[in-house]
């Protein structure tokens, strides 16, 4: 009982702990409960020590008896739990009496003569105890964790209801009204399973739901205009085509959810982790290296058959038409040095088995061994390569969107052929999209990123046709604007898959290279002494689970900012330019600060987090001087669009500066602190954001209409008055809990327009 249960997550009432919540409730209890059967059994008592004991007893009780209290009631709300938790509660509040009756030991001043029973006397009195109140209290807990996943339910069926509601309607007034429901009912169920989402424990269930709730946030909006396409044109089989889709898919989407949270098998559940390359290769070299310990741990068969499968995985790679020649003849090079390299292992195997030198036997075989590794190494970095490099040639060249914009024209002209022209093109790019993610998902280094590889190759593999079908209404109704609207809407949602790629694509560099959590090299840590100046009598304390989960969608908020100013960055031609260097600065601070809200990363304590803000304060100010600086050379708007986001910025970096500095007392006032810190790093982040593009497009037409003209101030006189600054909202359109509700409430607001026809 001296460890903690909540490492195993299985007691002896063969509960498991799936969520961070149960199991952190349970830490406090865990440790106090360690405190009391782990005493000194000393045979004369302090004072001091059975006053503690005798504290920490009675604390335990009343904790219990809250705890018991707060349990009933939520039995009496649901019968359907009624009898189970009642007997949970009966059994943690007698375990919890127990305690604290065996711990009443008095104090020192009237010394335990009376032959009572105490934690002194019955320390197996003591374990048992423990163990009913750990297992009742953890009973309790999961029980009360079924009803968050019957709210869970019950919320996805009332969105199905109104899903076939939406399906089978006829006019605009009556889908008008419907939508409005369905729309509600969605964001309800998009908390509901975001807060689920940040607390189960898997890692691959998270991504799983975060997989499926993508889904369902993109659908939701090609689900309004689609529907309202097929309103307007009934008669249209492709725009039938194309709204069936959509529900189809939200439904599947609304399915995996619920086999999440209620650990339903599908069928359809083997298939979404098949074996990956990283994978084969784990495990091989394991079986490898375990001859260091045991010459028995596997026999040369098990091992050459790992190797053959391993190169049977890599056929993908080389039978892949996208694969070059070059590409191709370098694995199948490698893929041969690592046959001959387990062959040289397998005789020095034997040889160790065999030999009387035992010494020189081992030296002989850990060559080997490390000969393997090295081979097997060299294969996953060229596989790695191969499938990096085309997927990052990919991206590069549909950055432009050519096929897309082609559609969207040649539907606009109802011209049928041209747009059937350019189908073939984009089923070409999207075949190309889903052969690279699953290269992706073979090398993508962890569980959860395969999950993202294989959901970013089924969503291309579905918005492909779907942007098809759309193009093709459109070409039969040019003059259709919802016809049009819905188009856009499938193209976005393309855009944004390819954007999510770019994100996946770092996110398994960073795996392979081994800096996962730490976003760049470069990290702004204050020094010791050096911004400590008002914090000397501070407490550093780090954040507690619950203050974690609260933080949790803020933080991510943070995560994706910082990911979106690094992707604006990238598209700078001059990546020294102090704007990039800055800008990537703050990126890489505001990773630390979203790190800290997981309690992960470098910033281990409150204070730790202050520092960084204060440090990323000074560079944000630091930001605003070459803002101001580069806006010198500007004229008219383009100069009155940088001076007013950068009069912001500087705002939000005092605003930040001044918090850091500001000293707190108490958990509540700290917490309070963070939290402002972070909502001010992030707002920071969203105005660097919407900054960089229009730095970087205004530095490339400097520079493409210096070449034509004589001076600055030609360049100026030339300027368009015009020129807008569209902010892109990334942020909003990945809320974790959200699902794109300020879109969806934008597109509900034009809604009456088309009431009628």
């Amino acid at each position: 009982m001296a460890s903690s249960p909540c490492g195993n997550s299985n007691f002896d009432s063969g509960l498991e702990i799936k969520t961070r919540s149960v199991e952190q409730t349970l830490i406090p209890l865990v440790s106090q409960i360690t405190t009391l059967i782990n005493h000194k059994d000393r045979p004369k008592k302090s004072e001091r020590t059975l006053a503690a004991i005798h504290r920490v007893g009675q604390a335990v009780s009343v904790a219990v008896g809250r705890f018991v209290t707060v349990g009933e009631a939520i039995a009496s709300e649901n019968q359907e739990l009624k009898d189970e938790m009642g007997q949970a509660c009966f059994e943690a509040r007698r375990a919890g009496d127990a305690i604290a009756q065996l711990t009443d030991v008095g104090s020192a001043m009237q010394p335990q003569t009376d032959g009572r029973v105490t934690v002194f006397s019955d320390r197996t009195g003591m374990v048992k105890a423990a163990r009913l109140l750990l297992s009742s209290v953890t009973k309790v807990l999961v029980l009360a964790d079924r009803i968050v996943i019957k709210q869970i339910i019950t919320s996805r069926n009332k969105v199905l209801v109104t899903l076939d509601k939406l399906e089978r309607v006829s006019t605009f007034q009556e889908f008008v009204q419907i939508f409005s429901q369905f729309g509600n009912e969605m964001v309800e169920f998009a908390h509901l399973t975001g807060d689920r989402q940040n607390d189960l424990k898997d890692e691959k269930k998270k991504a799983r739901m975060a997989a499926a709730r993508a889904v369902l946030e993109k659908c939701t909006m090609m689900l309004l205009t689609a529907s309202k396409t097929c309103l307007r044109h009934p008669d249209c089989e492709s725009a039938r085509i194309n709204k069936d889709a959509v529900f189809h898919r939200m439904r599947c989407a609304l399915e995996q959810v619920i086999e999440i949270v209620t650990e339903a098998r599908s069928c359809g559940e083997n298939k979404v982790l098949p074996t990956s390359i990283y994978n084969t290769i784990k495990d091989f070299k394991c079986s490898v290296e375990c001859l260091r310990e045991n010459l028995h741990s596997s026999t040369p068969q098990i091992v050459a058959a790992e190797l053959e499968a391993l190169v049977e995985r890599t056929e993908d790679f080389t039978d892949s038409p996208y694969t070059s020649h070059e590409q191709r003849q370098a694995i199948l090079g490698l893929c041969q040095l690592a046959r001959q390299d387990t062959q040289q292992l397998v005789h020095a195997w034997i040889q160790a088995q065999q030999s009387v030198l035992a010494k020189e036997g081992t030296e002989e075989l850990e060559v080997a061994i490390l000969k393997t590794c090295q081979s097997i190494s060299d294969l996953r970095r060229e596989l790695h390569k191969v499938a990096v490099g085309r997927a990052s040639d990919l991206l590069k060249a549909h950055g432009e969107h050519l096929p897309l914009r082609a559609l969207k024209a040649a539907g606009a002209e109802g011209n049928l052929e041209a747009v059937a022209e350019y189908s073939r093109t984009l089923t070409e790019q999207k075949e190309q999209l889903v052969e690279t993610c699953r290269l992706l998902c073979h090398v993508s280094g962890t569980e959860p990123l395969e999950i993202t590889c294989i959901h970013a190759e089924e969503t291309f593999h579905v918005i492909g046709p779907q942007i098809i079908s759309a193009a093709q209404t459109l070409a039969l109704h040019p003059s259709s604007k919802i016809a049009k609207e819905n188009l856009e809407v499938f193209c976005e949602a393309w855009d944004s898959q390819l954007c999510d790629m770019a994100l996946l694509l770092k996110e398994i560099n960073d795996v392979f290279e081994g800096r996962r959590g730490d976003k760049r090299p470069y990290l702004s840590l204050p020094r010791p002494g050096k911004h400590s100046a008002n914090l000397k009598t501070a407490k550093a304390v780090k954040l507690d689970a619950e203050e974690q989960t609260s933080m949790a969608k803020l933080g991510l908020e943070l995560r994706l900012l910082s990911s979106d100013v690094d992707s604006e960055v990238e598209k700078w031609e001059e990546q020294e330019h102090d704007i990039v260097r800055q800008s990537q600065s703050l990126a890489s601070m505001a990773y630390n600060m979203y790190l800290f809200t997981r309690g992960e990363g470098l910033l281990k304590t409150t204070l730790d987090l202050f520092h960084q803000a204060e440090v990323l304060s000074e560079e944000g100010l630091q930001l605003c001087s070459s803002l101001r600086k580069f806006s010198s050379q500007l004229v008219d708007e383009e100069k009155s669009v940088v001076i007013t986001e950068m009069e912001k910025l500087v705002a939000l970096c005092q605003q930040l500066q001044m918090g850091a500095k500001t000293p707190v007392q108490g958990k509540t006032a700290t917490f309070q602190k963070v939290d402002s810190n972070i909502q001010t790093t992030r707002n920071i982040m969203t105005v660097v954001f919407s900054l960089l593009p229009v730095c970087n497009k205004l530095i490339k037409k400097y520079k493409s209409e210096r070449t034509s003209l004589s001076s600055l101030q030609d360049w100026g006189d030339r300027q368009d008055a015009s020129t807008p600054v569209k902010e892109e909202g990334a942020l909003s359109s990945k809320n974790t809990n959200g699902f794109g509700v300020k879109s969806l409430e934008q597109h509900m607001a034009g809604l009456n327009l088309l009431e009628s026809k």
